[in-house]
């Protein structure tokens, strides 16, 4: 049988987003598989550069295979991009970044990686194995308040607290979990099952207890907080989102950086600094959806949604 690849969403959009310069430098924050960074270098001539970077040791391997002269890869979190430009010296200098922040298909489809209810395995679920607490691990010391503050907050299950007490029940009554299929029986057996929505009912909990493991959102706040400073003045920043946390998170950091502050009157303030406040550091591009025969052939893309904003000169 031949084996399944990883199908990167919104693939051609995301590399069009960037309006890449043959000579400029990219980065692809979430290397994976390699789709986007191949893509990228297929537009880029010897004197443009590419960095990728991801916190997977899988993806090393993948990035092993390519060969351009001018791809560099980098190990670790894309969090700490910031850092890497500067041991570069290309912060300011940046053309473009890309950030894909869906799973990739042999983190979920890899038993022993811990992420899928649906393939028993170890209850892992962290993106860089070597390094942190596996989601068994927090299970099995964390109380009934501390889960359910996970599954809410991360995952917006609404039966949170049920999942909560039946997860600290099961391992009093019985014995820590440590495998996936293991979670996923508890909690379906805990909440009502919903035909309408066609998803499993531990669909939820699983997103939640992936983000909080590997600190995702933390991780994207970061690099909200560096990313217009590792741009060039026309540097663009494109982000694909998959659920409505980071979404919204992304949405809002776009949204205030592309629009004019508001100054209550009577504020007193210098002309200089009302020519500051007045201009917009980013323009807001359109964001965008897959198309109906993308979600046909690959059902994982139909949440995805691509933002774009680009730094103004």
């Amino acid at each position: 049988m031949k084996k399944k690849q990883h199908t990167p969403v919104l693939l051609d959009q995301a590399i069009k987003s960037l309006k890449i310069v043959n000579n400029g430098i990219y980065i692809d924050g979430t290397f994976g598989h390699g789709g986007h960074s191949k893509l990228i270098l297929q537009h880029l001539n010897q004197h443009g550069m590419l960095y990728a970077i991801d916190k997977d040791p899988e993806s090393y391997t993948q990035a092993k295979k390519i060969t351009y002269t001018n791809f560099q890869y980098i190990q670790g979190p894309f969090s700490k991009m910031l850092q890497y430009t500067n041991q570069l010296n290309i912060t300011g200098n940046v053309n473009g970044v890309l950030l894909d922040l869906g799973t990739s298909y042999s983190q979920i489809n890899v038993a022993n990686r811990g992420f899928s209810f649906m393939i028993d395995g170890p209850l892992d679920m962290r993106m860089n194995p070597t390094t942190g607490i596996s989601a068994a691990q927090w299970l099995q010391t964390s109380n009934q308040k501390s889960i359910a503050f996970v599954l809410k907050k991360f995952g917006e299950e609404k039966f949170s607290k049920r999942i909560a007490k039946a997860i600290v029940k099961y391992r009093q009554m019985y014995r820590p979990l440590e495998r996936t299929t293991e979670l996923a029986h508890v909690i379906a057996k805990t909440i009502p099952y919903n035909k309408k929505l066609k998803k499993h009912p531990a669909t939820k909990c699983f997103q939640a207890i992936r983000i909080f493991i590997n600190k995702e959102i933390e991780e994207l706040q970061l690099i909200l907080k560096h990313i217009l400073q590792i741009l060039k003045p026309g540097g663009i920043f494109s982000v694909i989102t998959f659920h409505s946390l980071e979404d919204r998170i992304v949405k809002q950091f776009m949204l205030h950086h592309s629009k004019i502050t508001n100054i209550p009157p009577g504020i007193p303030i210098t002309e200089k600094q009302l020519n500051t406040l007045f201009k917009k550091k980013c323009t807001l591009i359109k964001k965008v959806f897959p198309s109906i025969n993308e979600i046909n052939k690959n059902p994982r893309s139909r949440s995805a949604i691509l933002r774009t904003i680009e730094r103004k000169l």
